[in-house]
């Protein structure tokens, strides 16, 4: 049987993740809800939202990972935060494909702030 500890570990990121494929969902399928509403009316509200969303998925998911690290482009990064750059590089990558999204490059930059926000206060929970 899993520890409590493992089964946080795995639960949080996945729990965030399918919330995050919800929301994809939701807005592949132009089904707006009040949420959308809400974030569409607040200034740069979606770049906020994706900044947030992608951030606390790479804190979770850093977390979920133990804080391992990686090598990558010369770099030390955890390996959350590049899963998580390289599923959001992907998502709004398909938007071209999907008449009811819109490719957005400023999406990707709003997601990639998040990631790296969410990978400074990984870096700092790790060090506590």
């Amino acid at each position: 049987m899993l520890n409590k500890t493992l089964l946080v570990r795995i639960a949080l990121p996945l729990i965030f993740f399918l919330f995050i494929l919800w929301i994809i969902f939701l807005a592949g399928s132009a089904n707006y809800n009040y949420a959308f509403f809400m974030v569409g009316s607040i200034p740069y509200g979606d770049k906020i939202a994706h900044a947030l969303l992608y951030g606390v998925m790479a804190l979770l998911l850093n977390f979920g990972l133990g804080f391992k690290t990686k090598q990558f482009l010369g770099l030390n990064i955890q390996l959350g935060s590049i899963l998580v750059l390289l599923f959001a590089g992907v998502e709004e990558l398909s938007q071209y494909f999907f008449p009811s999204r819109t490719l957005d490059m400023y999406d990707f930059i709003a997601d990639f702030v998040g990631v790296f926000l969410a990978s400074y206060v990984s870096n700092w929970f790790k060090k506590v």
